[in-house]
């Protein structure tokens, strides 16, 4: 991956953030060691309490933005603040794979115009394994935040964004619409992700209820009943 077309990517990187004090300064830290080279990143706060927003404003003033409270304000505000046309949204809580600009790069210069990693969990147990197995297919059905997400900002636009009305679900929702616009890509590297909330919810139970939540959302559910099903069932 070293030909022109990969050289010359430009990312806008941009990382929602509330009350993730533990995981700020090793995710910057690994994020800077997995790209090929330096991006523009952003970090937009959404009301975080245990020192979030001090440390940020300490460290990376120039890119900490603080934002209304919810997932889908936050991203939107960071597009806002994007200085480049490609848009790459991700968790504090994730682990990239290495060069993963140049997965990027790649990708596009095949013809995708958006798409994200498949997944893997650390300390996955066999149904964790499982499930992360199934993020290997090109469908919305698969599709999940935690496998971060590229696309062009134009695209971005042209989907209406991350709708605020969705609290839950409005990673996929987006991700739905970006489908309909076609080059959606699965990329074959790994993202890892927390396995933390499945043990702690149990993870067959959750994995039922994060699946009822994806499929009654493609059937059409509306942000409120996805909001208040998430309330009563996971915690």
């Amino acid at each position: 991956m070293t030909g022109a077309s990969t050289n010359r990517i430009e990312l806008s990187i941009i990382i929602p953030i509330r009350n993730e004090i533990e995981l700020l300064p090793r995710f910057i830290s690994h994020l800077q060691r997995q790209w090929s080279r330096p991006h523009q990143f952003i970090l937009i706060d959404g009301g975080s309490t245990d020192g979030s927003w001090e440390w940020m404003q300490s460290h990376f003033k120039n890119e900490s933005h603080q934002t209304e409270l919810g997932r889908a304000n936050q991203m939107n505000f960071g597009v806002q603040m994007a200085k480049k046309e490609l848009l790459y949204f991700v968790h504090v809580d994730s682990q990239l794979p290495k060069y993963f600009d140049l997965h990027i790069a790649q990708a596009i210069a095949t013809g995708a115009r958006s798409g994200c990693f498949q997944l893997r969990f650390d300390n996955a147990n066999g149904l964790l394994q499982l499930a992360a197995a199934g993020s290997r297919w090109n469908h919305p059905l698969c599709r999940g935040g935690d496998q971060s997400l590229f696309v062009f900002k134009n695209d971005f636009y042209q989907c209406g964004g991350y709708d605020p009305q969705y609290t839950v679900c409005e990673d996929i929702n987006l991700i739905k619409k970006l489908y309909s616009l076609g080059g959606f890509k699965v990329l074959p590297q790994k993202i890892q992700t927390s396995s933390r909330r499945f043990y702690q919810n149990g993870v067959l139970r959750l994995l039922f209820h994060f699946g009822v939540i994806h499929l009654t959302h493609w059937l059409g559910a509306g942000p409120k009943f996805l909001k208040n099903y998430y309330l009563k069932y996971i915690r």
